[in-house]
Formats: C-alpha cells, structure tokens, sequence
C-alpha cells in the first residue's frame, strides 16, 4: 500500500493533491474498510482522516499514512491545503456525484481539478493485481464453489428461488465469506431469460434451468460465479443452447493472453453465438473484479485495453431466449505471463439434477 501512495505522489507537482472521497480507492490505498472519510495525498504527505466511528481502528490497523481525526471537513481539508502550499486539487470525477463537486469546488481553499487524470491512474492501479489481491480472490472463489456444490443438493421441484439464494448466501458466510459479492441471481424457467433477474417466489418445476449468479467477499475482495443447470432431463433445444455458451466461452478462453484487446476476447464468443442466435447475447462477455464487483476492463464490444498479467476478469457468455429460458456460465479468469489461469473449479458439462 506505501507502493500505491508513492505512485500517486511520483505523479503530482509540489502545489498540486489528491482528495480521495471513493470508499474502495480509500481501502485500496489504505486497508481499512469505513463508510466515509478521506484520503489527502500531496507530493510530501499523505493522510487518512476518519470520523470518531472508525478514528480508534483505523489509528490500529493503519500505519503507512497519517490518521486524522475528522470532526470539520472543510476546516480540516483547507488546512492541509494551507500547510502543504497546494493551489489545485484533484478527485476522482467519475467516482463523486455534481453535487458534491460543486459543493467541493465552492468550499475548498484550492482550485478543484475536473481532470480526472488520477481517478483514470487509479483504475489502472487497480486492474492489475498483486499477489495478495489474487490469493484473497482465490479464496473468496474457493468458497463460491464449495456453495455451488452444497446448493446441488438443495435444488428440487417445489423449491423457490428466494429458498435457493437465502440457502446459498447462509452457507457461504457461514464458510467464511464477510458478505455476498453482489446481490445474487436465482432464476428459474422463463425468468431465467432475465439476465440480471432477482429471486422470486416462483417455484421450480420439472425441466427448469436454473441460473445461479453469485460470489463471496475475503479481505474486501470479490468473487463472481455462473451456472445454470436443469432440474431433471433437459429437452433438446435446452442441451443445444447449453453446449452453445459452453462451445462460446471456450472459444472466449482461446484468445486470453497478454497483449490481447479485451473487445478481441469478447468477439470470439458473441460472432460465435451470433450465428445461430443473433441478439439473444445482449450484454459484455465479462468485466473485471476486485473490491468492486464490476471494475476496468472489461470484455465488451468496446474496451480496447490490452490483457496484462495480473488481470482478473470474468469470461460470462449467455444465450436468452425470451419468454421459454436463459443459460449463462461464468468463469473468472487471471491474466497471466503466458495466458490465463481459471480460477474457476465448479464442473461446467450440463448438470441434470
């Protein structure tokens, strides 16, 4: 983390700071998880002020940077702006809403930059990751496949969506997981035509699929999981829409290694399942994951970012077919030296349960 601070201030002139009001840049830059508060950087110093909920931890947990108790926001910050001689100040733009800009800009002692050029720094921080984040990742998808494999079990004609994902986040904290990832997705039948569908009380029938969307949390680090699998036999349109998303993400794999633009990757599958079903993928192949569930890059028809090792992205290919059913899977994959690593363990042939 003082590698992180030192990069930030290698960038700025002797007048100029960073104010980093964004909660994951905050726990990216310091390890400590609050709610609110700032990180200040200058060219010299850098510090972290917290009100009087979290100053006692974080005066534990953090050392690599001055913690500040805040009790007056803009007294306090125009102050570290007089003491370290700062005439402009940065932000991340893309992370902080107009109204507060605007109420920023007004209060503050210093010029309030609309560059972003330090939130874009940050994003590129926080694309590549150490390995530390990757080992807390693996851990927080270790525990996402072990409740995949305990839900198997549970899944049956009669059971609700919302029975299924309330059993799936309860074994994953008890495995260990300090939260849900995301808010999950459990969806059955029709509704699993719904890529981002919420668990209902519509209850399984014979000859469902059932799409499962769902991660952990390990030391503020994410992970994210696909499957879909039918509850007894599948007809034959559902095994051939299945092995289509698998044959898709495969070829998907195929193109991962360093160097390679991430619009590249998530052409190989969408020109795939555009052959035999054109406009039922609507959505990117995959986006990368950290302490937020969907960070830069991303496998998109847009991203134009070339693969570096140390990238975590998911690879999620889907077929929709609106009003009869829905199959996604996903896997995430790290970007490594030579190609890619799928960190992925849950079986992924067609499950029938």
């Amino acid at each position: 983390m003082t590698e992180k601070i030192e990069t930030i201030k290698e960038k700025l002139q002797p007048d100029e700071a960073v104010l980093i009001t964004d909660f994951a840049d905050r726990f990216y830059l310091t390890g400590f998880n609050s709610s609110d508060g700032f990180v200040f950087i200058t060219k010299d110093n850098a510090c972290l002020l917290v009100d009087f909920r979290y100053f006692e931890m974080a005066k534990t947990a953090v050392s690599h940077l001055e913690v500040i108790l805040l009790k007056n926001t803009f007294e306090q910050l125009n102050r570290l702006i007089s003491d370290n001689n700062v005439k402009t100040v940065y932000t991340g733009c893309d992370k902080i809403t107009l109204s507060k800009f605007l109420l920023y800009k007004d209060k503050l002692s210093a010029t309030l930059s609309d560059d972003n050029k330090f939130g874009m720094l940050l994003k590129t921080l926080r694309s590549v990751k150490n390995d530390s984040e990757i080992l807390s990742i693996k851990r927080a998808q270790k525990i996402t496949d072990e409740t995949f494999e305990y839900i198997l079990g549970k899944i049956g004609v009669g059971k609700t969506e919302r029975e299924i994902a309330l059993e799936m986040e309860f074994f994953l904290r008890e495995k260990g997981s300090e939260g849900v990832s995301f808010d999950f997705i459990v969806v059955s039948g029709r509704n699993s035509s719904l890529p981002h569908g919420v668990p209902t009380d519509k209850k399984i029938e014979k000859g469902d699929f059932v799409t499962m969307d769902f991660g952990a949390v390990v030391n503020g680090y994410r992970s994210d999981m696909t499957r879909t699998v039918c509850v007894g036999a599948a007809s034959n349109e559902q095994r051939e829409v299945y092995e289509a998303v698998l044959n898709a993400q495969k070829l998907a794999f195929e193109q991962i290694k360093p160097g390679v633009k991430c619009l590249d990757v998530d052409r190989a599958a969408r020109d795939y399942i555009d052959k035999s079903y054109s406009g039922c993928f609507g959505h990117g192949l995959g986006h990368s994951v950290g302490l937020e569930i969907h960070e830069d890059p991303a496998f998109n028809t847009r991203c134009d970012t070339e693969l570096k090792p140390g990238m975590v992205l998911t690879v999620e290919p889907g077929i929709y077919i609106a009003g009869k059913f829905g199959v996604r899977i996903e896997d995430m994959i790290v970007v490594t030296e030579n190609g890619y690593d799928n960190i992925t363990k849950s079986p992924k042939g067609l499950i029938e349960l």
